[in-house]
């Protein structure tokens, strides 16, 4: 089960963490600023994996495979992800992994603020075989599986994005500021080195800048 990607801030940081404001951390960020990006919110929990193959049980992974899942939320993805569940959503691989946030009470500081008291699983990315599958693919797999999707929040160029970031915005779940903004170019794109064009954008970054 494939781990995921690591995703760049939108710009460098100094030794100390201090954000770089201009200083893209890709060249292709800078060449595809003026370009039409779409935006979801960052929700601020753990990573989370759901593997699957034909004929296998489900898998449940943190965003390493050394990674330690709290024992709470591990008992709510398995009900959450029966043996059985994912037979008839592909029909063209053998393999399909969720990628997706775990959060709410006791998840991050703040948790609470998403889910008082319990946690959820949100749906954030599907990779089936070798393939990632596009934002209407997404949604259809998570129509299947009946789960919450990660919702979009903007579309536009990337310099509106950052500013919207920085300056904060409410999250979907309440009156509080939401982490930030996962970002990929509207049409999806890689780098030459076959590595996903997608960056994120903390509010919290901001407080702290070279």
């Amino acid at each position: 089960m494939n781990e995921y990607h690591k995703i760049n801030t939108v710009y460098k940081r100094t030794e100390d963490g201090r954000l770089m404001l201009g200083d893209w951390s890709q060249i292709e960020f800078d060449y595809l600023k003026n370009c039409e990006w779409v935006g979801t919110e960052k929700i601020d929990g753990t990573n989370i994996r759901i593997g699957w193959c034909r004929g296998e049980s489900v898998k449940i992974g943190g965003k390493t495979d050394n990674a330690q899942i709290p024992a709470f939320l591990v008992e709510h993805l398995r009900g959450l992800f029966p043996d059985g569940k994912m037979e008839g959503v592909i029909t063209k691989s053998d393999e399909l992994v969720l990628y997706g946030e775990g959060f709410g009470a006791r998840i991050q500081k703040g948790g609470e603020n998403y889910i008082k008291d319990g946690v959820g699983f949100i749906l954030f990315d599907v990779r089936v075989g070798d393939w990632w599958l596009n934002r209407e693919d997404i949604e259809d797999v998570a129509h299947q599986l009946t789960l919450p999707i990660v919702p979009i929040i903007f579309s536009g160029i990337l310099d509106d994005a950052i500013n919207m970031a920085r300056t904060g915005f409410d999250s979907k779940w309440g009156s509080f500021v939401a982490e930030g903004l996962v970002l990929k170019p509207k049409i999806e794109l890689q780098t030459r080195s076959g590595y996903r064009i997608v960056t994120k954008i903390k509010h919290q970054d901001f407080k702290r800048i070279a």
